[in-house]
């Protein structure tokens, strides 16, 4: 019996194998029958008007400039342009940036009967005003279309504490939208000299700040500052004069001249005396 034993075993083990290849067999073969279920249809679907490429601000647009696409139609926003209506797009013109593939909306285009160019860009309740502007002034060519700007302007103010007139800068126009940026030529005081191309800025402006605006051109010497897409806080500020810019960081919140008061001085030492002398 014991002879025998081994190939027992061997003949069990061979059982075993069979049976569960022939389980796994069956197993393997029913999950090849099932009939794949068919993805259920997202809807219905709508070919609209996108962009070819990206349309900057204030682009006209042309046939080049537009392409269609099958979209889902309960996933597109309200304003969008029919594949059909595709050629009554050309002409029109782009308020909003448009990016690539990006609906064509009609909240990002211009009236129909608006103008072309910079007049289509401008707010009905504003005004588009240009400067002349050089690198310094215009922060170095960072000053681009859509930025939003500052204005500064120094002058010279009567000064109501004493006779004469003293030096201020202020800030004058806020948050101001950028509409465009161009060069012109303009023509050197020599006659044989070249003329030097300067940067034109327009500016969206109000009607109040128009007057601003050509007053500080014509007043004295003005610069822009480039502000932060995330800044939209108006910063209201008292001006920069002579004594304000020598009374910065002398102590306290609004800044003092030094005095007296303010322990800051000369120590004079005569023997055992010792004086404080201010200056």
């Amino acid at each position: 019996m014991r002879r025998y034993r081994p190939f027992l075993l061997l003949a069990l083990a061979a059982i075993i194998a069979l049976s569960t290849s022939s389980v796994a067999y069956r197993w393997l073969r029913a999950q090849s029958a099932v009939v794949p279920v068919p993805v259920e249809d997202a809807g219905e679907k709508l070919d609209v008007a996108v962009a070819g490429f990206d349309i900057p601000r204030g682009s006209t647009l042309t046939v080049e400039m537009i392409k269609t696409a099958r979209l889902p139609a309960d996933t597109l926003p309200a304003g969008v342009f029919k594949a059909d209506e595709v050629n009554a797009l050309v002409g029109r013109v782009a308020i909003m940036d448009i990016v690539a593939n990006e609906s064509i909306l009609q909240a990002k285009l211009a009236a129909l009967d608006a103008t072309r160019g910079v007049a289509a860009l401008v707010d009905p309740a504003k005004r588009a005003m240009s400067v002349r502007v050089d690198d310094e002034v215009g922060v170095a060519g960072f000053v681009k279309a859509n930025d939003h700007v500052d204005l500064f302007v120094t002058l010279e103010a009567d000064n109501e504490s004493s006779e004469g007139s003293t030096t201020v800068t202020k800030l004058v126009l806020a948050d101001t939208l950028v509409l465009a940026i161009g060069t012109e030529l303009v023509p050197a005081a020599g006659k044989d000299e070249a003329a030097t191309p300067v940067s034109v800025i327009t500016l969206e402006v109000t009607p109040n700040e128009a007057e601003k605006l050509a007053f500080a051109s014509g007043q004295g010497k003005f610069r822009l500052a480039l502000r932060s897409p995330l800044t939209k806080d108006e910063a209201l500020t008292p001006g920069a004069t002579i004594d304000s810019l020598l009374n910065s960081y002398l102590g306290g919140e609004t800044g003092k001249r030094r005095g007296a008061n303010d322990g800051a001085g000369v120590q004079l030492i005569r023997g055992k005396e010792v004086t404080l002398v201010p200056f």
